[in-house]
Parts: structure tokens; C-alpha cells; sequence
């Protein structure tokens, strides 16, 4: 006579098989949050594309520094380069 199903030793391996595949994913995960710089990329990023969208300046705060997007794409001002408009990163102020 044959039995269906699995045993108890099948059961704990997959479930010891999961936790494992789970854990190892939560730790992979967790390490991709933004960091400060690419915080700073998006909101120069943000206010550019608002800049050519709606056809006028706008303004954005890089931390310390003030920096005016124009409506060709460029931006003036010390926290970013003029010609492409990306943020400088510490290293080169």
C-alpha cells in the first residue's frame, strides 16, 4: 500500500530551506535605501525636468547651496555644473 503526502524531515527541510532564501533577501534589501548624494541627484533631477515642463526657472535648494534651473535645461548657480546640470559631488567644490 502506498501513502500520499510528505514526512515530518521533508517538511523542516523546505521550511529550513525558506527561512534561509527569506533571511538572506530581507539582508539584500535592506541595504538599498538612498544615500544623501542620490537624494541630491533626484531633487536636481526633479527640478530641471519641472523647469523645461513648465517653461520658466525654478529654483531648488542642494543643501547649502541655491541653484536656478532654466527652461533650455541648464542651471545656474555653485551647487551644480552649468553644462549638464548634475549636481558636483563633494570632492570637486
Amino acid at each position: 500500500m502506498r501513502r500520499s503526502g510528505m514526512t515530518l524531515v521533508e517538511l523542516l527541510v523546505v521550511l529550513s530551506l525558506l527561512g534561509l532564501i527569506f533571511g538572506i533577501a530581507g539582508l539584500a534589501t535592506g541595504n538599498l535605501r538612498l544615500t544623501r548624494t542620490d537624494l541630491r541627484a533626484g531633487e536636481a533631477r526633479r527640478a530641471r525636468e519641472q523647469a523645461i515642463t513648465w517653461g520658466r526657472p525654478v529654483r531648488a535648494t542642494l543643501d547649502s547651496a541655491s541653484v536656478l534651473f532654466l527652461p533650455d535645461g541648464r542651471a545656474i548657480g555653485s551647487g551644480v555644473d552649468p553644462l549638464t546640470g548634475a549636481p558636483r559631488n563633494e570632492a570637486s567644490r
